[in-house]
């Protein structure tokens, strides 16, 4: 089966044999995907020309009304798109409910936001400046929809929450999208495509899909446009580094690279209740979609004192994680992705292991639960240990892609502090203590190169969102290594899809325009 893409409001169908769709499980050819012969300069200008100013056309109120249907759309076809994430990635049942269900929430939670912003068609930002002293002249800045398009070029590991938490905003804001699905993996964007275009929801152009390579994609991008990429910071430095990305000046938002950190408090001695969390937190991110998240925990900070005992419970606890065939009630974690991210995986481990103690995860007779271990892609879930975390390298530096932890020993703040910051820009780190002087110099020594902290304590307790949850009213993006973007933080997802800009002239016309306007304090509320 070729899956079609969906350009210029048609499905057609790619040239040549194209790239298969693997089972990750059996080894099987699921689909084939091709891109070739597609017009992708064509695509852009479709999208542009057509779905661009029928998006306009609308309110924000009405585009949130847009969002409802298509939540609906999403939610009346879910049992499907389980259905073919146990195929194509091997997930279950809650591996593809963190996909799906983040998915539909996300669009649900702008349905519902975006009716902040009623009628208007454009964002008034601030108050009038005023320049002359009667006050007749002044100057009030805008945030118009762009009148481009969004290109999304997305990764293999969330295909459905991928799509919608980038293009969610985008439908809001009136601005379409072509989305550029991870090939490994592009069957479940494929379907959710498909599902919005046969219900007829959007108008013609504001939804397009390349299905197979990006091709010469990037080289038809133009100002007014957007692109977001999520995935290798390699990729993510060809893509910065693209003439016609630079030559245009195209606005790039990018998510890439993420050595993620959880930090054990001084105060958090075994047997306590936090300790005790964040042994589950750190089971659970390793195992949960057999640690193909770029919020997944990477590195754990531990006091020296403490390094032993965590290791103990952790590896106690993964000792009871059956690894295997999803079909199989008895799985608790199934594959990565495919064979490719199972060699990195593994690389990447070996290269841990030069610096690192292993405590759980070295069983050279790994046999994972009704699968053939040498078609399938499973990875045995490692847990290591680093005593010397300033002089470690590749346990700062590399990114291993699965389900691999290690535990890093600190010795007093400052210690932890320079440790901590070694990740070089990282999307998410977790403090676990109830110490709130500890907490706090922490954060601040810290937030700077984190896009999220989540702090725990025994109040919290165990109704905390989760270290590598991303909701959509909080920020999801970082510094550095991580790319330097920025992307949900409820309306706030807006002002990458709007462009700023100020009028300069009399009062009373300011006054006027600023009559089609949203407000921006609704953004911040």
């Amino acid at each position: 089966m070729l899956l079609h893409n969906f350009v210029s409001g048609q499905w057609v169908e790619g040239k040549g044999a194209g790239e298969s769709l693997i089972d990750p499980v059996t080894g099987e050819e699921l689909a084939r995907i091709s891109s070739l012969g597609i017009d992708l300069e064509a695509a852009l200008a479709f999208a542009r020309v057509q779905g661009g100013p029928a998006l306009r056309q609308l309110t924000y109120a009405q585009r949130a009304e847009m969002l409802s249907k298509i939540a609906d759309t999403l939610s009346a076809n879910r049992d499907e798109y389980f259905r073919l994430s146990l195929l194509n990635l091997g997930a279950n049942q809650a591996d593809a409910s963190f996909d799906v269900d983040g998915a539909i929430y996300t669009v649900k939670y702008y349905a519902k936001i975006g009716k902040a912003l009623a009628e208007g068609k454009m964002l008034k930002e601030g108050a009038q400046i005023p320049l002359a002293k009667t006050n007749v002249f002044a100057g009030q800045h805008f945030l118009a929809p762009a009148k481009g398009v969004a290109v999304f070029i997305n990764a293999f590991n969330f295909p459905a929450w991928g799509l919608w938490e980038k293009a969610a905003p985008a439908l809001l804001s009136g601005v379409p999208f072509v989305v550029k699905p991870a090939s490994p993996t592009a069957w479940l964007t494929h379907r959710m495509v498909e599902d919005i275009v046969k219900a007829g929801i959007l108008p013609t152009g504001a939804i397009s899909m390349i299905c197979g390579s990006a091709r010469d994609l990037l080289d038809h991008v133009r100002e007014e446009d957007i692109v977001s990429f999520t995935g290798s910071a390699d990729t993510a430095a060809r893509i910065r580094s693209h003439a016609n990305i630079l030559r245009r000046s195209v606005r790039l938002n990018i998510e890439a690279d993420s050595i993620n950190c959880a930090i054990l408090g001084p105060d958090c001695a075994p047997g306590t209740e936090l300790f005790d969390l964040l042994v589950k937190e750190i089971v659970r991110e390793m195992t949960l979609k057999a640690g193909q998240k770029c919020t997944t925990i990477r590195r754990v900070m531990v006091p020296r004192k403490q390094l032993q005992a965590l290791g103990k419970a952790v590896a106690s606890r993964l000792g009871a994680v059956q690894v295997g065939n999803p079909r199989n009630p008895d799985s608790k974690m199934g594959p990565v992705v495919n064979k490719v991210q199972q060699t990195a995986c593994l690389e990447g481990l070996a290269k841990l292991k030069e610096e690192c103690e292993v405590l759980f995860g070295n069983d050279k007779h790994f046999q994972p639960l009704d699968a053939d271990l040498q078609k399938s892609a499973f990875v045995q879930p490692a847990l290591l240990s680093c005593k010397d975390g300033l002089n470690a390298k590749y346990v700062h530096d590399v990114e291993v892609f699965g389900p691999v932890a290690t535990l890093v020993a600190y010795d007093g703040l400052e210690d932890l502090i320079a440790i901590t910051r070694r990740g070089l820009g990282s999307l998410v780190a977790s403090i676990f203590s109830d110490d709130s002087s500890f907490t706090r110099e922490t954060i601040l020594a810290i937030g700077d190169l984190h896009g999220r902290v989540l702090a725990v304590n025994s109040t919290v307790g165990a109704q905390h969102t989760g270290h590598g949850n991303v909701v959509p009213s909080c920020l999801h993006g970082g510094p550095g290594r991580a790319g330097g973007g920025e992307e949900l933080a409820g309306l706030r997802a807006l002002l990458h899809y709007h462009r700023r800009f100020v009028v300069q002239g009399p009062a009373d016309y300011l006054t006027e325009l600023a009559g089609l306007c949203a407000d921006t304090a609704s953004l911040y509320s």
